[in-house]
């Protein structure tokens, strides 16, 4: 499906004006375009298009690895989409801190950025790329072009699947633009195309507006399970709307912990399982080797079909270096810059003077020889343990699909059974209603999996926040989760510490405001209707 997407998509992105007025964005179509009535043909350009919509998750242009970037104004690694999702939900945190001096990243852990870091910028603009192109694709399937163009009837329903899951990614986004910015500029394929100045939407509204739409494609979806691998259906949709109303408190400043119990119990009472193994949920072949069934919604990598800097390929190379072995991780080489800090690492030891390797949870995936715990250069590889968690080899070890040892096929599990379970306990903690038995239920069912017996369940009495908290650490970590996490939690800005936050190596608070990120700079001196954020 990726591999036909390039001339339709110039097509129809051509005729589309991105309406986030992102100065640095250069997006221009080819000279040689065809029109998009002749694009559309052939049927199987509305697949085509929507695979874009698609890949624009795992890949950062028109032509893999680089060269033909969607964007400019930031290198095109760089400025992929789920990489820069993933930095400014895990550097920003206990997590993950990187060791390289490109630019401002290091303000990322230090939480001292500015409207003008050019990361959150560029995550900004592909988001709003993002939207940019489903508004486009819903604009070409609308009933009455599809009329005009005398499509039969008979891949009309069709199409009506690929307009939900459209609209669905078109809410992921908008979610994302929701939890990191607040209050971005607001457009759908009801406004006009055309230059103007989009307006400006709040976090209540834009709340709403992701809600109102999840429930009207939820009956438009698919199954869950019934769609191709990497497609959206229903199971997607209700793990969107269950972290839309995790946090809505955040959001909106009414809590909805009782709507997390109701999506979440019809993710658990599907078909979905836990794969047996931890490690397998990481690896490259996780879309065969059963952690597929616990996987509800990945962003696909593929190390032929699917290569770039970004994604994947960031996350496992960056994560190697020192003394690790590039082999057992099936890649060519590590990029020595991404490490733990030691609160992640404490918080699978019973003291902090005990071993990691005496540990006992099988998701305590760090690499230690030659590493120390304690970071006190973070521009030194060997200074934090390293993350082993991710890796381009399949069960039996063999290396992924690309034969250089670039770009490799392990897929990216952002939604999964394991956060659905612990979801559900948190909410009930919350309040939200549901079973304490079955939260405990569901959170011993993953520390079985993590110890390999019962020896290390918990009690009622051991589920409360403090708990849930700390065991998304353990469960989720570098899944990037982390940032939302603690922002829900009241521990991202000014209540938790760890090192290197504020730019100190101790540690330090830091101002509320930066539970936002700020709209950028470049951005407010284009559109006059925007308004930054407080603090910036």
């Amino acid at each position: 499906m990726f591999n036909k997407i390039k001339s339709t998509f110039l097509v129809l992105f051509g005729m589309a004006i991105l309406w986030s007025c992102e100065s640095d964005l250069d997006l221009t179509p080819e000279d040689n375009r065809e029109t998009a009535a002749s694009a559309f043909k052939d049927p199987a350009a509305y697949k085509q298009f929507l695979a874009k919509l698609y890949a624009g998750f795992a890949i950062s242009g028109q032509d893999g690895p680089a060269g033909d970037a969607d964007l400019s104004g930031l290198d095109e690694g760089f400025s992929q989409y789920m990489r820069l999702y993933w930095m400014v939900q895990e550097l920003t945190t206990d997590e993950a801190v990187i060791g390289w001096n490109d630019g401002t990243i290091k303000d990322l852990h230090n939480q001292n950025w500015t409207s003008g870091n050019e990361f959150i910028r560029t995550m900004y603009s592909r988001i709003m790329y993002q939207i940019a192109q489903s508004n486009e694709y819903l604009r070409q399937t609308e009933a009455s072009v599809l009329d005009g163009r005398g499509v039969d009837s008979s891949i009309r329903t069709e199409i009506d699947t690929y307009r939900a899951e459209a609209r669905f990614l078109r809410a992921l986004s908008y979610w994302h633009a929701l939890d990191l910015y607040g209050n971005p500029p607001f457009v759908t394929e009801e406004d006009p195309v055309g230059a103007f100045l989009p307006e400006q939407t709040n976090s209540a509204e834009l709340f709403n507006y992701i809600e109102s739409e999840l429930l009207a494609i939820e009956d438009d979806l698919r199954a869950p399970g019934a769609n191709e691998y990497g497609r959206a259906d229903q199971g997607a949709l209700w793990m969107l709307l269950s972290k839309l109303y995790l946090n809505a408190e955040k959001y909106t400043g009414t809590g909805r912990y009782s709507d997390v119990v109701t999506y979440t119990n019809k993710v658990i009472n599907s078909d979905y399982s836990l794969v047996e193994d931890y490690q397998k949920l990481f690896l490259a072949d996780n879309n065969s080797n059963g952690a597929q069934n616990e996987i509800i919604f990945p962003i696909t990598f593929d190390g032929i079909n699917t290569q770039a800097y970004g994604g994947m390929t960031f996350i496992i190379h960056a994560a190697v270096g020192g003394e690790m072995d590039p082999d057992d991780f099936g890649i060519n080489g590590g990029w020595a810059g991404l490490r733990t800090t030691s609160a992640l690492v404490n918080k699978f030891l019973d003291n902090e003077e005990a071993e990691i390797t005496e540990v006992e949870d099988d998701r305590a995936l760090f690499f230690t020889e030659g590493q120390s715990k304690e970071i006190d250069d973070i521009s030194s590889f060997t200074d934090g343990y390293a993350v082993a968690k991710y890796k381009n080899v399949d069960v039996d070890g063999n290396a992924g699909s690309d034969p250089t040892g670039d770009f490799p096929d392990t897929d990216f599990p952002m939604f999964r059974l394991g956060d659905a379970y612990l979801m559900y306990a948190e909410a009930v903690v919350r309040g939200g209603g549901g079973s304490q038995a079955d939260a405990v239920s569901y959170i011993n069912e993953l520390r079985e999996r993590a110890f390999g017996d019962s020896s290390n369940n918990i009690s009622t009495a051991d589920l409360d926040l403090e708990f849930i908290l700390a065991e998304r650490a353990r469960e989720l970590y570098w899944e990037a989760h982390r940032r939302t996490d603690l922002i829900r939690f009241n521990q991202f800005s000014e209540n938790g510490i760890w090192p290197f936050k504020g730019g100190v190596p101790q540690g330090a608070t830091t101002q509320a405001y930066r539970n936002l990120m700020p709209i950028p700079a470049s951005d407010l001196g284009v559109n006059t209707n925007l308004t930054q954020n407080p603090g910036y």
